[in-house]
């Protein structure tokens, strides 16, 4: 309401000014003009001189009567002089801030310039140059990896709360007015670590094992272009923030990757119990499968040494062989009975097996593996049921007492020329038969390997294509 009565009061100034200078310059026009007429009349008509000085006084008489109502008008409004000026550093105010504005709305739409650049992540052409990242941290777990990634986050924000993310001049005026100067610094402060927050986490949410590297470059990249942004002010996202969302990022990609090698780690622990318990199986059938062979081989040799008693001659001689075959089996079921006990006993007694794929894998690539079960092939036959394409070929099956330090013992020696690098659960590598042999046969004593691959169905394919 104040504004509007001080529209009306400044309307009707300027209208009655405006009026009264132009009455006024009227009036001195007809003096001008009284006086040209006064010499005139003097010259030529002396008779009227006395009628055009009376006119003269008059019109004297009615611009003092003006001017002193002019004054008047002057004096009546004086009081609402400082209410126009007020209204005059409004409107200019107004002015700074719809420029202010302005700039505002460039920013954001030089923020979504910026959002396009960064954006499109060719993932394929980054593979082509991204560098090998060397992990920053060395956390046991996922979990810690995880509370390690929850403290950053908190420290972001507490260096956001407590101004640190953005450094912005101490002081700033729009006009003078440093109230309205602080409050646009603020509100540039805020754009500034909403556009990093924005674009940096989407870039983090992009990061793999291939481009973890680029999107480093990316977010420092990203942190000079805003920096640039707001040459005007100087205001700045900060170092220790740029820092901070490095740390995520890097947090970020080790906890996806010790979560990846905790699953391999878990399908690992679940394979080998699983093949565990299918060695116990069958260590436990072959347990009972002898221990009935040795009792029916028992039960017969007993029957025949009663037979041979009451025999004689040809029968006798008969049965007494009978008893020396029986003999011997109830021997080799004994033997095999006891196998089956220690082997159930003692954990670590298994088979080393090397095995080959020429047609999955090529030439002179070799899986080292092992297992407890007391039929080895079985496990190689599991192997090449369903994840390659053909039959794996036996080239060594090693019984060993302590399976598991010979099977560590040739993954040792071939580690440099593992075919997997990165996952040492992948059990091949790429050598020579000879190398493996060589090996074996210096730790463990000799050994026979069959060298060549049959590889049959591979080769057979290979012909029906020709």
């Amino acid at each position: 309401m104040g504004w509007f009565l001080a529209v009306v009061f400044f309307s009707l100034y300027v209208y009655t000014v405006t009026s009264g200078t132009r009455r006024f310059k009227q009036l001195e026009a007809q003096k001008v003009l009284g006086d040209q007429q006064h010499r005139a009349l003097q010259s030529t008509h002396a008779a009227d001189a006395d009628t055009a000085g009376r006119r003269i006084a008059e019109l004297e008489g009615d611009l003092d009567n003006i001017r002193r109502d002019f004054e008047g008008i002057q004096e009546a409004f004086r009081p609402y002089h400082g209410l126009l000026d007020i209204n005059a550093q409004y409107a200019k105010v107004e002015r700074a801030l719809n420029d202010k504005q302005n700039a505002a709305r460039d920013l954001d739409l030089r923020i979504a310039r910026l959002q396009k650049e960064v954006d499109p992540l060719d993932l394929e052409s980054i593979a082509r140059d991204f560098g090998l990242y060397e992990p920053k941290y060395d956390f046991g777990t996922s979990a810690l990896y995880k509370h390690e990634l929850e403290r950053v986050r908190k420290a972001q924000k507490e260096l956001i709360r407590q101004g640190g993310a953005v450094k912005s001049p101490t002081t700033w005026t729009i006009n003078g007015n440093e109230a309205l100067g602080r409050k646009m610094l603020k509100e540039i402060a805020q754009l500034q670590a909403r556009a990093f927050n924005g674009e940096s986490e989407a870039l983090i949410q992009k990061v793999r094992f291939d481009n973890v590297l680029k999107i480093e470059s990316r977010l420092v990249e990203l942190w000079k272009k805003i920096n640039v942004l707001d040459g005007e002010t100087g205001s700045h996202l900060t170092l220790p923030f740029l820092e901070l969302k490095l740390q995520e990022l890097r947090l970020v990609h080790e906890y996806h990757e010790k979560r990846q090698i905790e699953a391999e780690e878990q399908r690992a622990i679940r394979e080998q119990m699983r093949e565990e318990e299918r060695a116990q199986k069958e260590l436990d059938r072959a347990l009972a499968d002898a221990e009935r062979e040795e009792q029916r081989y028992e039960v017969a040799l007993e029957r025949a040494r009663r037979d041979v008693e009451s025999a004689v001659g040809a029968q006798q001689e008969r049965l007494q062989g009978e008893i020396a075959r029986l003999s011997e089996a109830l021997a080799a079921a004994h033997a095999r009975s006891e196998r089956a006990i220690s082997m159930a006993q003692q954990t670590r007694v298994g088979h080393v097996y090397v095995i080959s794929n020429i047609g999955s894998f090529g030439e002179n690539v070799y899986k080292i593996g092992m297992t407890r079960r007391l039929e080895p092939l079985e496990r190689v036959r599991e192997l090449g049921n369903a994840s390659v394409p053909f039959n794996f070929d036996v080239h060594a099956v090693i019984y060993s007492e302590d399976a598991p330090k010979l099977e560590a013992d040739l993954h040792r020696e071939f580690a440099a020329r593992r075919v997997n690098q990165v996952n040492p659960r992948k059990e091949f590598f790429h050598i020579t038969l000879e190398e493996i042999a060589g090996f074996v046969q210096r730790h463990h004593g000799q050994i026979e390997f069959t060298m060549a691959a049959e590889a049959a169905d591979y080769r057979k394919t290979r012909a029906m294509t020709a």
